[in-house]
């Protein structure tokens, strides 16, 4: 399977590029589930869509808040079989 792959702009930053595993909505936020290795075990992070409905680009900022974290990092869980969050 080919995961569609996104660019990163951080400010002041390179770009980074990440690949989505997965995305939600939760209560109306978007999140979505990024690895920066198409394959095997990498790093993931989960992303919060900050943006405003009217802007043109989507603004995600990293999902730090521990009980934010724990709820979303289990609906992911849940959606991706071969996920396990340690």
């Amino acid at each position: 399977m080919k995961l569609e792959k996104i660019t990163f702009c951080p400010d002041g930053d390179e770009p980074v590029e990440f690949f989505v595993l997965e995305q939600t909505r939760i209560s109306g936020t978007d999140y979505i589930l990024v690895t920066d290795f198409e394959e095997g075990d990498g790093e993931a992070l989960i992303l919060k869509d900050m943006s405003a409905a009217d802007e043109p680009e989507s603004r995600y900022a990293i999902v730090d808040d521990d009980t934010e974290l724990k709820a979303v990092a289990g609906v992911f869980e849940g959606l991706l079989e071969d996920v396990k969050f340690v």
